[in-house]
């Protein structure tokens, strides 16, 4: 009748066996430890029906607490307070009993003592099988052995919630840090074993399946160093999330994701000015062009955030406005968003927009960025970089729009190909059209964000998923890049700051080597460079140059108040009346199909434009004959 209820498989049975044994087993080494192993005569002959009794009470407890149900080898914090609760509980009824049946004689020392050995009994043999099953074969039941590199608060938060519960499937092996007075020392019982360049000894003898990196302030140059010496042993790499949240406490195991790409571009966090950015767009209206773009929809998301009263996102792409909407519809459905499908060289159709909405600020973001394809298709380039910009400029300026703020790129600066030299020539007109009107124009540059439809990331991962080759251009080749939050930020900073005809550039940090950042990103997913995955160099592509650079040749470098936000200036930019008739020129080589005369007139206005020697390779540029500049 004392027999708990369960299935009786071998398993089940050994249990059940080994719960009998270690209740009898208690109940005797109690009696011989409290008489120092000579046990009374009297308490002899009580024994079998002490043990009984204690039977008849246990059992049914641990059946009714779910002794018999966990897997030993996952025990945890869990299993242990089961354990306490129903031995105590058992130990209560043990008492009772003792003195009905037996009377004040019993020893109340006996009690106290098969409490401490049956706890040690029940409980040690379920941890001691999880330690060794964790040690011998980690990857039972999928638990992963982790490497932590940073014995800090962050590791020390992680560790913590590690060690509490069975149900993460993680057992930390030890700690990575570079301060070496901390090496031999633990946190909850976990080693640190040394520093970075006891890597490779850590890993070989410790065997661990996971790296996670616990340092959430820690630099890119510092990532890259972790990453270069992790790459000969296709391990994953996962970090933590924001300093913020470490600061509050809230990391768990929950909390550990895979270590992106963006992680290795960890800079200071851009100090927003929120007050500022809510004065500059709460309340008002404020029209995004190319707003299905990385930069455009990351604009509409920004300024959503502080306070729009409407957002007019003016896209030529059906697809891209609807997957736009379909993201607000889930993130920010309370945001006023207004999809306009549109094109930029659609004058009435700006105008519709115009109309109806009456924006108080223009984000000009649409534009053909791709340089390759733009040196095979250079009348398109123009048309819609120079001659769309012109459109929306001047009507920004006819309806009364307070701020046009146009979004450049670092490729305008002493270009070597048509895209950059066409947006070149965008911000010598924006630039001029200030003072005209009541509108303020102002100019942003930057160099590349991470991860933009057409960037080189989402190639490199596509290779990647391919099995490669991933193809770099050239060994040497180096970019700014920036990720998008940050840079539309600082975008906003820069056109609440301007009172007009400013040209601001953005402080990109240093320069990205592409070589490097692809060898990064075969790592991040698991394989070794050059030898799962090879890297090959293909040359550089038309128009393309080694390095980008921030100001031309012309330009000075000039501070403001904002941090990471820097003024060029130039005292050659053209003035409004040859703004306008370089764009009414241009509009009738445009209508003329005259690329050889557009490139000439390009050529003459954007005075640092230095085409390659073959000049643009598309449509009839051949008539040039390869002209080049000196």
């Amino acid at each position: 009748m004392f027999l708990p209820k369960l299935r009786f498989n071998s398993r089940n049975v050994i249990i059940l066996l080994y719960h009998i044994f270690a209740v009898l087993a208690a109940n005797y080494l109690a009696f011989y430890l409290r008489f120092d192993g000579k046990i009374h005569r009297e308490y002899i002959e009580i024994m079998p029906v002490s043990m009984l009794v204690v039977l008849i009470i246990r059992l049914p407890l641990f059946s009714l607490f779910g002794l018999y149900k966990g897997l030993w080898r996952y025990a945890g914090m869990v299993d242990l307070q089961k354990i306490l609760a129903c031995i105590t509980l058992g130990s209560v009824l043990r008492i009772g009993s003792a003195y009905m049946l037996f009377g004040q004689n019993y020893p109340r020392s006996v009690l106290v003592l098969d409490w401490l050995l049956l706890v040690g009994m029940i409980g040690g043999v379920r941890f001691a099988m999880r330690s060794w099953v964790d040690y011998k074969n980690p990857k039972a039941g999928s638990v992963k052995r982790v490497l932590i590199i940073g014995a800090g608060s962050a590791g020390e938060l992680i560790v913590r919630d590690m060690l509490s519960s069975p149900h993460y499937r993680y057992v930390p092996v030890g700690f990575i840090d570079d301060d070496e007075n901390k090496t031999g020392l633990e946190i909850h019982g976990v080693p640190i074993l040394g520093t970075r360049k006891d890597l490779a000894k850590i890993i070989k003898k410790h065997e661990p399946q996971e790296i996670l990196l616990a340092i959430p302030s820690a630099k890119s140059k510092m990532m890259e160093d972790v990453i270069s010496g992790l790459s000969d042993y296709r391990l994953p790499i996962k970090t933590l999330p924001n300093l913020k949240e470490i600061m509050e406490g809230r990391v768990t195991v929950n909390s550990i994701r895979k270590l992106e790409l963006e992680d290795l571009l960890t800079r200071p966090p851009v100090k927003a000015d929120a007050e500022r950015l809510v004065r500059f767009i709460s309340g008002k209206s404020v029209m995004v062009t190319g707003a299905g773009g990385s930069i455009g929809s990351e604009i509409c998301r920004q300024v959503a955030d502080y306070g729009a009263k409407a957002i007019i996102a003016y896209e030529r792409h059906e697809n891209s406005a609807y997957t736009l909407e379909m993201d607000f519809r889930r993130t920010r459905p309370y945001a006023p968003l207004f999809p306009f499908v549109g094109d930029i060289n659609d004058k009435q159709r700006l105008e519709e927009a115009l109309e109806m909405f009456r924006p108080d600020i223009i984000f000009h973001a649409a534009a053909h960025k791709h340089v390759p394809m733009m040196e095979r298709n250079p009348r398109e380039a123009i048309k819609n970089n120079i001659m769309g910009t012109r459109r929306v400029a001047l009507l920004a300026g006819e309806y009364g729009v307070d701020t046009f703020v146009l979004i450049s790129t670092d490729k305008a600066v002493n270009p070597t190909n048509v895209m950059g030299a066409s947006k070149r020539a965008c911000e010598l007109m924006v630039k001029a059209l200030n003072g005209g009107s009541s509108t303020k124009y102002i100019t942003v540059r930057f160099g590349n964000v991470l991860g933009s439809s057409g960037s080189v990331v989402p190639l490199f991962r596509e290779q990647i998923n391919r099995g490669g080759p991933v193809t770099v251009t050239h060994p040497e080749i180096t970019r700014f890049l920036m990720l998008i939050p940050e840079a539309v930020l600082l975008v906003m900073h820069a056109a609440s700051i301007g009172s007009g005809g400013e040209v601001y550039v953005l402080d990109m940090g240093e320069p990205i080597s592409i070589a490097q950042l692809a060898r990064d990103l075969i790592v991040l997913s698991g394989y070794e460079p050059d030898k799962d995955i090879k890297i090959e160099y293909v040359g550089l592509r038309p128009g393309e140059k080694l390095y980008e650079e921030l100001f031309d040749e012309c330009e000075r470098v000039e501070p403001t108040a904002a941090e990471k936000i820097n003024m060029a200036v130039y005292d050659g930019f053209m003035s409004r009346e040859a703004a306008l008739r370089f764009g009414t020129e241009m509009e009738a080589l445009l209508v003329a199909k005259d690329t050889a005369g557009m490139m000439r007139l390009l050529t003459d206005v954007v005075k640092t434009y230095r085409p390659g020697p073959a000049g643009p390779v598309g449509e009839t540029y051949c008539q040039l004959g390869g002209r080049t500049r000196a």
